[in-house]
């Protein structure tokens, strides 16, 4: 057993020089030392020594496996000490080449120009208001005094879930749900994505962006509107831009119109853009009719107000001078970039 013994350890010493990995070291733990290991099997025959051998072989398969585990404990060290070595001269950095700049991202035209509408109407003292895009039939018409038959919605292209769900068409349900839960005075815009059932064109899109506007208190005229709308026109196109109102029809408001700013492209001389009329359209509005303020439990004998809506996308096509609203939508880097 002894001859055994000394075999196990020759063998072992052996075998731990060629070992070049921790996983190979580990290995050759479990079988030299583990619970069925060389040595523990060699060990389980002590019973058939005589007694007066047994406490000689036992110091002596003590004293391998302590010089064993030590050496095991040296090789472990120097493998991860070599691994370690090999790790940091493949991920060493030099720190003399030049960095590279990470390439950050930027606001997209429509988020910017919406930032720059919002900041304009926080200064005037609105607040802005939001609602859920899935929206009521009520909410989306019948509160804006467009009852079920009347030929208005049959202008509007509605994605219909069910008969009373719908994607909304425009952003004044949130107008009915703030007058509904707000008494006035009421100074609010309602930014958001709409939908409609259009062909895709330059002109057009099933989904875009609304921005509409609300105010309702005591002793408002259509005064007001023209004023709000004339600072807005000239924060956003420039401080020489003029605005004028065209009478038009809308369910919720009476009087209506539409509003017209000078082309921000040729100022107001003529050019393909205006169609060479020195106008481009931009927005709807007008006074609050007074069913809708009635519906909404506000007093019209009482309480008048004034609202207005434009097209997000529009504004910023206008803005910067882009002729496609598709672009808006196609997420092409090279487009984006130049904002």
């Amino acid at each position: 057993m002894r001859d055994k013994l000394e075999q196990i350890k020759r063998k072992a010493m052996e075998a731990m020089d060629s070992l070049n990995n921790l996983d190979q070291l580990e290995e050759f733990r479990v079988k030299t030392l583990g619970k069925k290991g060389e040595l523990t099997l060699v060990l389980r025959e002590m019973g058939k020594l005589p007694p007066e051998e047994r406490p000689v072989i036992g110091q002596l398969a003590n004293e391998i496996r302590s010089y064993l585990e030590n050496e095991l404990s040296k090789k472990t060290a120097e493998l991860k000490n070599a691994a370690l070595e090999k790790r940091l001269a493949e991920e060493a950095i030099d720190v003399t080449v030049p960095g590279k700049v990470p390439a950050l991202g930027k606001l997209h035209p429509v988020t910017k120009v919406l930032n720059e509408l919002k900041d304009i109407f926080l200064g005037m003292g609105f607040d802005v208001a939001e609602g859920p895009e899935v929206e009521w039939d009520s909410y989306n018409f019948e509160a804006l005094n467009i009852p079920k038959n009347h030929p208005a919605r049959d202008v509007q292209d509605t994605f219909y879930i069910n008969e009373n769900i719908l994607l909304r068409t425009h952003t004044s349900p949130v107008q009915i749900r703030t007058m509904l839960k707000k008494k006035p005075p009421i100074k609010v815009i309602c930014p958001g994505r709409v939908y409609r059932s259009d062909a895709i064109d330059a002109t057009h899109s099933p989904i875009f962006h609304q921005i509409e506007g609300l105010v309702v208190d005591k002793n408002i005229t259509m005064g007001d509107l023209k004023g709000v709308l004339d600072v807005f026109a000239k924060q956003v196109f420039g401080p020489e831009t003029k605005t004028k109102f065209r009478p038009h029809h809308f369910p919720f408001t009476e009087p209506s119109a539409e509003v017209d700013v000078t082309c921000a492209i040729c100022h107001g001389s003529g050019c393909r853009v205006c169609s060479y009329t020195g106008w481009i359209e931009i927005l709807g509005a007008g006074m609050v009719h007074p069913k809708v303020l009635a519906y909404c439990g506000i007093d019209p004998q009482e309480y008048s107000g004034f609202a207005f809506g434009m097209g997000l996308d529009r504004i910023t096509n206008l803005k910067y001078g882009i002729d496609d609203i598709r672009l808006l939508f196609e997420n092409d880097i090279r487009f984006l970039k130049q904002f």
